[in-house]
């Protein structure tokens, strides 16, 4: 965090757009855990681009649009004065499984949540944790070599992630 008079580090998201053309509308919870996700993105990050082909990667901060394009994942950036600073794409595949478990799980703590009593309902969101945290470590995988993250930024990435396949 920083403090007053502070610089924040130029290797962050500033802006994060997804691109949900052709998607199904989002439900309340969906859209919920949407805007939760921006917003703590935007709040704290850690998001550097990383040299590639020998040339030096365009300084941050960078603004983020999302998409999915051909199944594949599309990470488009450009620097905060909307120059574009790289795009790159992402199979699907690797997710697919861990999406269908988070969104499994996120039903099940949902219904939880109406019905039964807090044990149960706790149980069942330390397992949806559990896969979360499966998904945001694929992503980290996927994105070494093209950019430098966190734990943290990965999980709120994952999170816009499931919100794309999201299929109604």
């Amino acid at each position: 965090m920083t403090g007053a008079g502070e610089k924040k580090p130029a290797a962050r998201l500033v802006d994060v757009t997804l691109d949900e053309s052709g998607l199904a509308p989002p439900t309340p919870e969906i859209e919920q855990e949407r805007r939760v996700a921006i917003y703590d993105l935007l709040e704290e990050n850690r998001f550097g681009l990383l040299p590639r082909e020998g040339r030096p990667a365009p300084d941050g901060p960078y603004r983020l649009t999302l998409s999915i394009r051909d199944r594949r994942l599309v990470f488009a950036l450009a620097t905060e004065d909307g120059t574009p600073a790289g795009e790159f794409h992402l199979s699907l595949t690797p997710f697919n499984q861990v999406v269908k478990d988070y969104f499994q799980i996120c039903e099940s703590y949902f219904d939880a949540v109406k019905h039964l009593p807090p044990a149960q309902i706790e149980a069942i969101d330390m397992g949806r944790r559990g896969i979360h945290n499966e998904g945001s470590r694929v992503l980290l995988e996927r994105l070494e070599g093209k950019v430098e993250t966190d734990m943290a930024t990965a999980r709120r990435l994952f999170t816009l992630i499931c919100v794309l396949h999201f299929k109604g």
